[in-house]
């Protein structure tokens, strides 16, 4: 019995909106694992519908693939999700193929490893770490020294509601800044013109 109950321990999130619009997928029970709200998603894909067309889209902690399969239905050309976990990984795999997504690249890698051997650029940037692992100020510096974000690059970011904004590169704009629950949601732009 105990076996069956570990089995059944898969969350389930729904696709908003776009080509996927309602289809149900699952995710494991992975400690740190927090799909995007619903309403969060919704509110942050209106920011995006400027930029989602065609988009090359980078999802470095992707976990469900809540952020990197909503953007793959409303459009984007290309999302590659980054995800450690053996079981969380597997998942993405298996709904890519349920959905035959073609335009989904799982890399089961961390953040870190991933941008450290990337050599592509890209358009939107997702970055919604587990909170206590403090990620934040470094995968953003990362971001920047590896030049792996395209002129003007759009950056969501996720973190607990209470905390300040992270320490981040100024050529990082503000756009948006919104809180639910107890998450904050920010939405920033990449502004290459700022010099060091």
């Amino acid at each position: 019995m105990a076996k069956q109950n570990k089995i059944n321990k898969l969350g389930q999130l729904r696709i908003i909106a776009g080509k996927f619009r309602g289809r149900k997928l699952n995710f494991p029970d992975v400690d740190g694992l927090r799909p995007t709200p619903d309403r969060v998603r919704e509110t942050v894909f209106n920011w995006l519908q400027a930029d989602i067309g065609s988009a090359r889209c980078l999802d470095l902690f992707a976990g469900s693939g809540a952020l990197g399969f909503e953007a793959v239905s409303r459009g984007a050309a290309k999302v590659t999700m980054v995800e450690l976990d053996r079981q969380a990984a597997r998942q993405l795999t298996e709904n890519s193929q349920l959905l035959n997504a073609e335009q989904c690249q799982i890399e089961k890698k961390t953040a870190q490893q991933f941008l450290s051997t990337n050599h592509e650029q890209y358009d939107i940037v997702f970055i919604d770490p587990p909170y206590k692992a403090n990620l934040w100020t470094e995968i953003a510096t990362q971001l920047m020294s590896t030049k792996c974000m395209a002129e003007n690059a759009v950056i969501y970011m996720e973190c607990p509601r209470k905390a300040d904004i992270p320490d981040l590169p100024k050529q990082w704009q503000l756009e948006k800044d919104k809180t639910a629950g107890g998450i904050r949601y920010c939405l920033f732009r990449i502004n290459h013109r700022d010099t060091e």
